[in-house]
């Protein structure tokens, strides 16, 4: 099976939805006039994509029919694919050496399980991998990453539970530099006692880096799960405002309808999707590709 048809297939519950909102429209209208554009514009806010993008998205719509004099609805969907595409699409990622890439997000999301698959889609890329368990807050958080360093043969930087995260990430940051790693992957807590607390202890860990690692690379990745739909987006503005994010792993989209945010989020926060989660198995969190998105949940 091909990537695209394990996408379609692993994303079906917001394929049905999506697509068949979508197709109703397109089947019970054959003219493209302003009946089509708001029947459409109310099936795309029912897909989870949101009431703001939407707008755009028919508004873009409406632009390139007019440009392009498109009279019949069965025209629509390659237009839409691309539309929704665009509004996806960011720069290539690039993993330089070296670079610290930190994992942020609430507990419960699947952040550590995020973690181990990432760390085994490098490693297949012939990364040098290296593990820090920095969410030393939460019971067994550094115990259930070790697993994960063991099944993927990384090594994993940990401390007791309670220990002082800045301090496990100095300590990473030592042997990353000893090892010649390519990526240190670090661990972040979900929740302390507030956001203060939580976005202070994220504070500590960068200035560590900025002066242990300066002339590494920086990537701050939220772990996002698929079935909260638009919560997505407000998760994604609250982290935002308190660390720089650059880009957002959306879990468990497998098993969810909601997501049509993955069309929303982008537009909404300006922070870009960069792996999905389609599955239990190591190897189903991929890399994000926007046109092969947009296709699969309009097929």
């Amino acid at each position: 099976m091909g990537f695209f048809d394990k996408l379609k297939e692993r994303v079906n519950k917001t394929r049905e939805n999506f697509s068949a909102k979508v197709n109703n429209v397109i089947k019970n209208f054959r003219k493209v006039d302003e009946d089509f554009f708001e029947e459409l514009e109310e099936a795309l806010i029912l897909s989870d994509i949101g009431y703001a993008t939407t707008e755009k998205v028919v508004e873009s719509l409406r632009d390139q029919v007019k440009e392009n004099k498109v009279s019949d609805s069965a025209e629509i969907k390659d237009m839409l694919v691309d539309i929704l595409a665009d509004y996806m699409s960011a720069p290539p990622l690039e993993i330089r050496k070296p670079t610290v890439m930190l994992i942020v997000g609430v507990n419960g999301v699947g952040k550590t399980t995020a973690i181990g698959k990432l760390t085994n889609y490098y490693n297949a890329q012939g990364k040098k991998v290296l593990l820090a368990a920095a969410d030393t807050f939460r019971a067994a958080a550094a115990e259930q990453l070790s697993i994960w360093g063991e099944r993927t043969n990384t090594r994993v930087i940990k401390y007791a539970e309670g220990a002082d995260p800045a301090a496990v990430v100095y300590d990473a940051i030592d042997a990353a530099k000893h090892a010649d790693s390519d990526l240190l992957i670090v661990d972040t807590a979900g929740r302390l006692h507030n956001k203060k607390n939580l976005m202070g202890e994220l504070e500590k860990i960068n200035r560590v880096i900025d002066k242990e690692y300066g002339n590494a690379n920086r990537e701050t990745f939220l772990v996002v799960d698929a079935t909260t739909g638009q919560n997505a987006i407000s998760q994604t503005e609250v982290f935002n405002e308190s660390v720089k994010l650059t880009g957002i792993i959306l879990t468990k989209l497998d098993g969810t309808a909601k997501g049509g945010v993955v069309c929303a989020v982008k537009d909404m926060t300006g922070v870009p999707v960069r792996f999905i989660g389609v599955g239990e198995g190591v190897d189903d969190l991929q890399p994000f590709d926007a046109r092969e998105f947009a296709r699969a949940i309009l097929e």
